[in-house]
């Protein structure tokens, strides 16, 4: 009895971290982490619904076993999948369903039940699954996703079914942060209306690229982190508040003349430091700012076209922003170089490049990646921050991943 109090409490505490999470992809990272924490499950996925409730996208797959055969501060191949929502597969039946669904053996269901175990996933990763408990994420009127833990240790090691307590705590969890869950996929729809009027003003940008940037950003502070040896617990609020931060990059343009946003022809100089103004004007959509959000927000807005050299394509550098008046060409000011950029503004600048680059708009078409990836290497130093090349570089087969799996987010 004391063993699971002690569980109940740390779910408690854990529902307290949660609550503060607005990021909907860190919320469903961090839910699947602590779920196998708490009942000591080496693996598992997070799925969330789409295609209006008629399919399941896996968003998280974690697995300690092939996490430990990795170089350190590397993480498992990035993947990105779907399948309908049927009683076919494990996840899809208990989306099916709505039940919770424990099995103390998935190579050993008998043939005459509906749902199957897809063994390739197995085979691919050479790994063995065996117990699964897979439970629904839904509300009275919604179900917002499946949760799949994968191989309960006991104490020495060997995987055990999962017992009566873990699927006791675990469905208590999963009822308890229906709440946290429906208020991220709020803040993550206005974050998303926000941008795609953004979006309306501006031609050139698209939906794709603010998630991908948003993305690709994270990806890099996290391999930046390890390298500074900054831990996941100093890291939390810094990693949910840049992955929406990093969406609002260059919200500032919806202050931008139509003259001049949409005008298909170059630029005058005058037009030009007007168009350069967008990173103030973003700014001071979060000026002052009222949290640690806001004031990311404005780093980034502000200082992502920045440079770490400080040369003479860089701007706005150190602008006051109380005194630059909406509409205005971008004031002089004196260059913002080197580590007095932010980081999570010298972080958005390398994601924000890189996308650019490697992705058609109207007035260009697409690099080659590897070409847009040498691009970011030979600007370390002058353009880029050196550290967040070297973050971006050491990732680059997951940045990779991440564009293939992301191009259709237009």
């Amino acid at each position: 009895m004391t063993d699971i109090n002690q569980k109940l409490e740390q779910i408690v505490q854990l529902e307290k971290t949660l609550s503060k999470i607005k990021d909907l992809d860190i919320l469903q990272e961090r839910i699947l982490t602590e779920c196998r924490r708490i009942i000591n499950a080496d693996a598992g996925s997070i799925y969330e619904v789409i295609e209006n409730g008629k399919s399941l996208k896996i968003k998280f797959g974690q697995n300690d076993t092939r996490q430990k055969l990795l170089q350190p501060g590397m993480k498992l191949p990035y993947t990105s999948f779907s399948f309908p929502i049927s009683e076919t597969s494990i996840a899809g039946y208990v989306a099916k369903t709505k039940k919770p669904l424990n099995i103390e053996d998935c190579y050993a269901l008998d043939p005459s039940l509906p749902y199957k175990f897809n063994v390739n996933p197995d085979l691919l990763s050479n790994y063995k699954t065996t117990s699964i408990f897979t439970v629904p994420l839904q509300s009275e009127k919604e179900l917002f996703g499946v949760l799949q833990i994968i191989n309960k240790k006991d104490e020495n090691g060997n995987v055990v079914p999962f017992s009566e307590q873990d699927e006791l705590l675990i469905t208590h969890l999963a009822n308890d942060i229906i709440q946290f869950l429906e208020n991220a996929y709020r803040f993550q729809a206005i974050v998303t209306r926000m941008n795609r009027l953004a979006a309306l003003r501006d031609p050139k940008e698209t939906g794709g690229h603010v998630e991908r940037v948003s993305t690709y950003a994270l990806e890099i502070y996290d391999r930046w982190a390890f390298n500074h040896s900054i831990s996941p617990i100093d890291s939390s609020e810094f990693r949910d508040n840049l992955k929406i931060a990093a969406k609002f990059h260059d919200i500032g343009k919806v202050g931008i003349s139509d003259l001049i946003l949409k005008k298909p022809g170059r630029f005058d100089d005058f037009e030009r430091n007007v168009m350069k103004a967008h990173t103030c004007m973003g700014a001071q959509l979060f000026h002052p700012s009222e949290d640690e959000l806001d004031v990311m927000c404005f780093n980034i807005n502000l200082h992502h076209h920045d440079r770490w050299d400080g040369g003479e394509l860089a701007y706005p550098g150190k602008v006051n922003i109380d005194e630059y008046k909406t509409g205005d060409p971008i004031p002089e000011a004196e260059p913002l170089t080197g580590n007095d950029i932010p980081i999570e503004a010298r972080i958005v600048s390398v994601a924000d490049v890189f996308d650019a680059l490697s992705n058609q708009r109207c007035y260009k078409e697409a690099w080659d990646v590897e070409k847009a990836i040498a691009e970011i290497e030979n600007n370390a130093g002058s353009q880029f921050d050196p550290e967040v090349v070297r973050a971006f570089l050491e990732i680059k087969e997951r940045i990779l991943a991440i564009s293939v799996a992301m191009k259709d987010a237009e």
